[in-house]
């Protein structure tokens, strides 16, 4: 992503305003990017990695895999920086061809088609709750072997389960805590990860971390 001189003011200002972490570099990168894109502080008490999701998101990232998105506001978001680093195939779960499902929403079933297409792809779900259910029931009966789950739906009912059973499986992901999320957040997730993957494997850089 290319910065301009007012997005540098406002990471400047999030960098004086957000107070004591304990993130690594890595780490903060993301957050940073998650608050600059929501005006929201609050992300830095929500948003949790699990051990080693960034380097395995980066590595996948490096290995061209393929990239799975709950709905078209996500692939949206995230376009113009997939194509000017890795290119990574990016398939969304809305516009997935399949037979309608009476008990499964749109997305939901076609997060499943595309998680058995590419079992061990990455994973963004921004906004469906049904699709991060779908998902997180694959990885739990070995379906599938996500690269990285990246999971921020907002709602009220049921998301926090989906969200606790991510955290329980052994996938590496990040995840947002609580009722919060939206497409938006998770967009900005993948393009700051695309830009620490980018300087670690796309030109000389240091190791993610």
């Amino acid at each position: 992503m290319e910065w301009h001189t007012t997005d540098a003011q406002s990471l400047s200002i999030i960098d004086s305003e957000i107070g004591e972490h304990a993130f690594s570099p890595s780490e903060y990168e993301i957050v940073r990017r998650v608050i600059y894109a929501t005006a929201d502080f609050e992300y830095k008490s929500l948003i949790r990695f699990s051990d080693q999701a960034l380097q395995a998101g980066a590595a996948a990232l490096a290995a061209r895999s393929t990239i799975i998105v709950d709905v078209p506001m996500v692939q949206v978001g995230i376009a113009p920086s997939i194509q000017q680093t890795f290119a990574n195939p990016v398939y969304c779960s809305m516009e997935t061809l399949t037979r309608p499902q009476r008990d499964k929403t749109q997305a939901a079933w076609g997060m499943e088609t595309l998680a058995r297409r590419y079992p061990e792809g990455i994973f963004v779900i921004g906004q469906s709750q049904t699709a991060l259910v779908s998902l997180v029931e694959l990885v739990e009966t070995e379906e599938i072997k996500p690269a990285l789950v990246i999971g921020t739906p907002a709602g009220f009912v049921g998301v926090d389960v989906a969200v606790e059973r991510l955290k329980d499986s052994l996938t590496p992901h990040i995840r947002i805590e609580g009722r919060k999320g939206s497409a938006v957040v998770a967009a900005a997730i993948v393009n700051g990860l695309v830009d620490l993957a980018w300087h670690a494997y796309g030109q000389e850089g240091n190791a993610i971390g």
